[in-house]
């Protein structure tokens, strides 16, 4: 699972998630992106299914890019325990996702093919997304 090395501090705050994304919100790699239309959490688990789903689909050819980094720790306590007694322990990582959003790249594959991996990859996320290419952006 994607994950950081090290990171400042152990447990962060929650946080808002209003705005769009202004930085990566365009294609920079490859020639087709999948967007994200809303806010959310994506935890390290779904990128690694939507990254299994895509490159799977695609078999050997072409090139896929991850645009997001699961870099935010999300704490639980355990199950069956009283209100206070501090935060709990960081139990995941997640991306915070902002509107505009370019989650993953991909070339070297036909057009046809891109959008099915990019669909079997959106049914993954828990957020909605698009389709984008380099060429209707131009």
């Amino acid at each position: 699972m994607l994950m950081p090395k090290k990171v400042k501090y152990r447990k962060q705050q929650r946080g808002r998630m209003a705005g769009k994304a202004w930085r990566g919100s365009s294609i920079a790699f490859g020639d087709y992106g999948l967007k994200a239309m809303e806010c959310g959490w994506i935890t390290d688990r779904q990128i690694e299914a939507a990254r299994v789903a895509m490159t799977r689909f695609i078999k050997r050819g072409g090139k896929v890019w991850i645009r997001l980094f699961p870099d935010k720790p999300i704490t639980k306590k355990p199950a069956e325990t009283r209100m206070g007694k501090g935060k709990g322990a960081p139990e995941q990582w997640v991306a915070v996702i902002r509107p505009g959003k370019v989650l993953f790249e991909m070339e070297g594959v036909p057009q046809a093919t891109a959008e099915q991996a990019m669909s079997l990859a959106a049914d993954k996320l828990p957020i909605r997304t698009k389709l984008v290419s380099r060429a209707a952006a131009e």
